[in-house]
């Protein structure tokens, strides 16, 4: 394998090991602001407790993310520097943006959402929780923007830069809030925030089932599972209207994307067909045992049933891989799905005051928290791989933006000390992630604050 290749797989291993943990906090830090706020409101302890041992959670995913973080920005330098150079001007402000109004905002207030319980009032220890909870979204916003831009760039101009090289392109700003707003940045933000807060409430659901499995903790683990399991329901109804959204814009500025997440070889006549099932053969450019709901993939795309969307045939040569981009859209619409229902009947359960008394559902929910892990994760493999091989769409190729004095054997073997790091570290997480279940929360008490 060549250095642009294994340059990709490095990228590709830190990033998926980092998108672990943001998702989870974002999802998790809401969680808290409605522990306390119930606090507040009620002074009914037990929210007091659920907020204190979530919070012990929160912080050990938050701590992750900001490890396996960090080693991303070096990447860029090392081995993409002339992208770095080429997108460095617009990303700049984007970048300084994160640090002037999310990351100040959440380090200057995580000191006391850990350690403030008992030495500021409740209504200071809510508004801390609140500017992390903030901070984590709105940090959020400013990376997807800067992701965003590589799909749908906007607001800047091309102009020639002179190295040592020789003449090179790079981006310069020309409006910021053009970069902001991009086509794709708000739906993508939409999307994103929505598949945290999925992740957020299987996670807690998942804890607080066992809790209630095991009769520990019931008390706090009947409130914590049914307000996750309110959010989820509510999260993954609302996933489909963002994801159809989402799809509509992917459609207008990346056509080729969509015809490789939905495996559309050829442009055909009349409406093209939605796969629900079938596997991909790129050599024969077609889907092989295909189950197909036909004219839908028009209906949504064009909202006209009888209008083709276009194939990979209109984007010779460049056209993206099929496997992963298809593979990884298809098994996460699957995975909503499954979100859906899993959700909705639990909460007709709920409902019919039947939702404890079903063992086999609780344990359901128990292993199925590796599953939003898996659709947040694949969501983002469809997102990356459908636009190649362009690394700044339409304008910047992947395989032009690697570092020039990177070798092969110099990534191969950075990578085989990322995995060896990276399965260190989740060892760990999961170690401690254990100890604090086993745990519990702290018992209540006398002393109300």
């Amino acid at each position: 394998m060549d250095a642009v290749l294994l340059s990709r797989i490095q990228f590709a291993i830190t990033v998926m090991f980092h998108y672990l943990f943001p998702p989870l906090t974002i999802g998790m830090g809401v969680f808290l602001v409605f522990l306390e706020a119930r606090y507040l409101k009620t002074k009914d302890v037990q929210y007091e407790r659920a907020a204190k041992f979530w919070t012990k959670v929160f912080a050990l995913n938050f701590a992750l993310g900001v490890v396996s973080g960090i080693v991303m920005e070096f990447q860029f330098g090392t081995n993409w520097a002339i992208y770095s150079r080429y997108v460095g001007d617009v990303f700049g402000s984007i970048l300084a943006s994160e640090a002037i109004f999310a990351f100040f905002l959440e380090s200057g207030f995580l000191a006391l959402l850990l350690f403030g319980w008992d030495k500021v009032s409740p209504k200071w220890h809510f508004f801390s929780t609140l500017m992390v909870s903030l901070g984590s979204i709105v940090s959020a916003l400013w990376i997807i923007v800067a992701i965003s831009w590589q799909q749908t760039p906007a607001g800047f101009v091309l102009r020639d830069f002179e190295t040592p090289v020789g003449v090179v392109q790079r981006a310069e700003l020309t409006s910021f809030w053009e970069v902001v707003f991009n086509p794709s940045a708000m739906d993508r933000l939409v999307h994103v925030l929505i598949g945290a807060f999925i992740l957020g409430s299987f996670f807690i659901m998942s804890i607080s089932a066992w809790y209630l499995l095991k009769n520990r903790h019931l008390e706090i683990a009947r409130r914590s599972f049914v307000t996750a399991l309110v959010v989820a329901a509510v999260a993954s109804l609302a996933a489909v209207a963002s994801g159809d959204s989402h799809a509509r814009v992917v459609a207008e500025h990346q056509p080729a994307k969509l015809a490789a997440m939905e495996g559309v070889y050829k442009t055909g006549e009349g409406g093209t067909a939605f796969h629900v099932f079938g596997i991909p053969d790129s050599e024969a450019k077609e889907i092989r045992f295909g189950v197909e709901i036909p004219k839908l993939l028009s209906l949504l795309t064009h909202r006209d049933a009888s209008k083709p969307v276009a194939g990979l045939d209109q984007f010779e040569p460049d056209v993206p891989p099929v496997a992963l981009p298809f593979w990884g859209f298809h098994v996460m619409v699957w995975l909503g799905c499954y979100f859906i229902v899993l959700t909705l009947y639990a909460l007709w359960r709920l409902w019919r005051k039947t939702l404890y008394e079903a063992r086999w559902l609780l344990w359901v929910f128990v292993f199925s928290v590796p599953l939003p892990f898996v659709a947040n994760q694949l969501g983002w493999v469809a997102a990356e791989v459908g636009r190649q091989p362009w690394i700044v769409y339409n304008l910047l190729r992947t395989s032009d933006a690697v570092s020039q004095n990177v070798t092969a054997a110099h990534v191969g073997g950075s990578i085989a000390l990322f995995v060896l790091i990276y399965a260190l570290l989740f060892s760990v997480w999961i170690f401690l992630l254990n100890d604090k279940i086993k745990k519990g929360p702290e018992e209540a008490k006398e002393n109300v604050r």
